[in-house]
């Protein structure tokens, strides 16, 4: 008991971010279920998509999140289906979270030139405590491990499961689109250990730009048909007391895209960890593929020493509606948003 209260307490110190923020993709575009349900079937196709982040792989406390989701757009009935899975696990003290949603959206055509779609996701959440992961100074001596913990030790039974449910929406024209998001409306309990600690609302606002080089100047124009472009963008959260902004530009030259994000928080006088980072994205589209890779560069006190953060997406678009018999939803507004096609 006396290690457990001591781990608890270290515990509670250490995961500070994690529970006090949801995990978070630097690509968050690259992964559009995970951002808003609304995004759901957005390329009006079907689409699978895997996502892998690596924070901080230089210590200990790590963040390393995985995340698939599969989508597809049924245009008879405006709608889209999808199924999104995730997985974060804290490197330290093996802290797991493990959830499964579906989501929905309803397409509605506004006019010529506006498309909404408004989204819900309802989901399961699994979190447990990997105590096992540890060791303490009473199994050790001068030699080394002697006493190692046996498995009746660690059934701390530290876990928790609930239901989860987010709400979205994104309004969109062929060059602009604006969208939000409330994931944990119910802001179901959290807590691993029996007390009360509700998952707090995040809120997210996210809207970009799509620029063509031709708009600019016509010289500037793809001569074999490629989107050459400037997509500015921004995504701005808010969950309890963590509020971040996220902002930055995406430079399309198809095949190739490349981008730079600043990310910070508003909040002058925030001094939490990573509190911002400056963030490189290479991309490569090969018809119904994409892949992203990107780099987080930490500016905080942390520094070089945490290893920044790793991230790679990879997506693929797919149709499986007969060629040859034109769609009810055929000429329908395509959403400009980056990584998506």
């Amino acid at each position: 008991m006396r290690h457990l209260s001591l781990f608890l307490f270290f515990l509670t110190l250490q995961l500070q971010v994690l529970l006090g923020q949801d995990t978070q993709f630097s690509q968050y575009y690259g992964n559009p279920m995970f951002l808003n349900p609304g995004l759901v079937g957005i390329n009006q196709q079907g689409s699978v998509g895997l996502n892998y982040r690596n924070q901080w792989p230089s210590i200990n406390a790590n963040f390393e999140t995985y995340s698939f989701y599969t989508s597809y757009h049924f245009t008879d009935v405006s709608s889209s289906l999808g199924l999104i899975v995730n997985s974060d696990r804290e490197g330290y003290a093996g802290l797991n979270s493990r959830s499964a949603a579906l989501q929905y959206a309803y397409q509605v055509r506004l006019n010529d030139n506006w498309t909404f779609r408004p989204g819900i996701e309802g989901g399961y959440v699994w979190r447990d405590l990997n105590y096992d992961r540890l060791t303490f100074g009473d199994q050790f001596d001068d030699t080394g491990l002697i006493s190692p913990q046996t498995a009746e030790q660690f059934n701390t039974g530290l876990s928790v499961e609930f239901f989860d449910m987010a709400l979205g929406g994104v309004i969109f024209n062929e060059q602009a689109w604006l969208g939000a998001s409330f994931h944990h409306v119910m802001e179901p309990n959290q807590s691993i250990s029996g007390d009360e600690s509700p998952l707090r609302k995040k809120f997210s606002l996210h809207g970009g730009y799509k620029i063509y080089f031709s708009q600019l100047n016509r010289r500037l124009e793809s001569k074999n048909g490629n989107e050459w472009s400037l997509i500015p963008s921004i995504n701005y959260k808010d969950q309890g007391d963590f509020k971040q902004l996220d902002f930055g530009l995406t430079v399309m030259l198809e095949p190739v895209m490349v981008g730079l994000w600043y990310r910070g928080f508003p909040d002058t006088n925030f001094s939490g960890i990573g509190a911002s980072d400056l963030v490189l994205l290479f991309g490569l589209k090969m018809g119904p593929t994409i892949m992203g890779y990107s780099y987080d560069f930490t500016l905080s006190a942390l520094g070089l020493n945490s290893g920044g953060a790793h991230e790679l997406s990879l997506s693929y678009s797919f149709d499986l509606r007969d060629s040859r018999k034109p769609p009810r939803g055929a000429g329908e507004v395509k959403c400009p948003v980056p990584f998506i096609f």
